[in-house]
Formats: structure tokens, C-alpha cells, sequence
């Protein structure tokens, strides 16, 4: 582990590689699993406030969801989390022309409807964070097989995970912090 002011590294952010390949996932991620999207309480604040903005990129199904369970659940950890249809798919995942899944949140912020890029939780896959008790945090390194096509594709382009992360991480600590992190892994 690497430490970081307050947050505890896992040492394979800094050794595997890692470089989304959406054209081979198609957005897997936004849609597989058995839980949503961790969230953070200042979120949930975003969600609703800019909730307007996406709605139109939402299918009917994820509308009636999200008026069903609300902008967010609590999951089974207790954490909060976006809510999922049919026990998979995140209500807030949206599918392009070429059937790529995407973010709802990120597609209007592309667009300039919206200052809310998308959780950061899932701007930092694969990377997952957990609160300690103490204050700290810990950030570790979530393997899962449907992102073997993006390790692979971090392999041939060299970019290790944090390197890839370099904005979401700089959006969650800031400038300063990602620039420690950068000199300490470079000792």
C-alpha cells in the first residue's frame, strides 16, 4: 500500500494497466452486476438538482424506476447507491447508436445541460474507494473479467491504472494530491 495524505493505495493501482475499450465492453459495466453505483451523499444532491436535465435521455423504463425507488437506494452494504432495473442495469444508463452504454449524467454534461459529469464512482472505475472509520480512506482495485479487454488495451498502450485516472482521481482529491501521488510512485 501507498499512502497519500489520507488515503491508503492499493499498490496494483499503480502496477496494472488499464484504458477503457468501450467498442469491446459496450459500457458492460453500467449495466452487469447485482448493485448500482456507489454514491456520495453530496451527490445525491447533484442528482436530484439536475435530475431535469436528463430526464430526456432516460427511457420510460428507467423513469418509471426512479420514480418507483428514487433518485438513490440504500444497498444492501448500507452505503447509497443508484438504483438498478431488473437487478442489473443502472437506471441512469442510456444506450447510443452504435449500442454503447453510457451515462444519462455524462451524455448532458457533454452536451452543456448539466455541471454534473457522473458519479464519481464511476468515473474512477476500476478503481473502488471505502471510508475507514478513522478518517481515512482506501482505494483498491476492482478486477472483474468484463474489463479484460481494457487491461489489454492498457498493456499495449502502457498506462498504468492511476495514469488513466489522472482526471476522476484529480476530480475526487485534487491537483495537489495527484501530483504527490505521482512523486511517490516515482520513488
Amino acid at each position: 500500500m501507498l499512502i497519500v495524505k489520507k488515503t491508503l493505495i492499493d499498490k496494483e493501482i499503480i502496477e496494472n494497466y488499464f484504458s477503457c475499450n468501450l467498442m469491446a465492453c459496450k459500457g458492460s459495466c453500467c449495466v452487469e452486476g447485482n448493485a448500482g453505483a456507489p454514491l456520495e451523499k453530496k451527490e445525491v444532491t447533484e442528482i436530484k438538482k439536475n435530475f431535469p436535465s436528463i430526464k430526456k435521455y432516460l427511457s420510460t423504463k428507467s423513469i418509471n424506476e426512479i420514480q418507483e425507488k428514487g433518485f438513490f437506494v440504500i444497498g444492501k452494504d448500507g452505503d447509497l447507491e443508484t438504483p438498478i432495473i431488473n437487478g442489473r442495469e443502472c437506471v441512469y444508463a442510456i444506450k447510443d447508436e452504435k449500442g454503447i452504454i453510457k451515462c444519462a449524467f455524462e451524455q448532458a454534461f457533454r452536451n452543456k445541460k448539466t455541471n454534473f459529469k457522473k458519479p464519481i464512482s464511476c468515473e474512477l472505475y476500476p478503481v473502488r474507494i471505502n471510508q475507514l472509520k478513522n478518517g481515512f480512506e482506501t482505494m483498491t482495485y476492482h478486477k472483474w473479467d468484463i474489463c479484460q479487454p481494457a487491461c489489454e488495451k492498457g498493456v499495449n498502450l502502457k498506462i498504468p491504472i492511476y495514469k488513466f485516472l489522472k482526471s476522476a482521481l484529480i476530480r475526487k482529491y485534487g491537483t495537489d494530491w495527484y501530483n504527490l501521488l505521482t512523486k511517490i510512485v516515482k520513488k
